[in-house]
């Protein structure tokens, strides 16, 4: 199964609490930290729904 490798790269102060709650079930905290979650349909969901502050790269396992 492949991994991800997610980027926060933009601060989520001022968007609504439910996408600083998603960054936070992802493991991301602070601004350009870095996380490899495995790739599956809900964290896919997660991903899309803060799409605007993140970079995601797919890693081959």
């Amino acid at each position: 199964m492949s991994k991800l490798h997610i980027t926060m790269v933009k601060s989520c102060i001022g968007y609504a609490k439910d996408q600083r709650q998603t960054l936070n079930a992802l493991g991301l905290r602070r601004l350009h930290q870095s996380v490899e979650r495995e790739d599956s349909p809900s964290v896919r969901g997660m991903l899309f729904k803060v799409k605007h502050l993140v970079k995601v790269e797919e890693i081959e396992a």
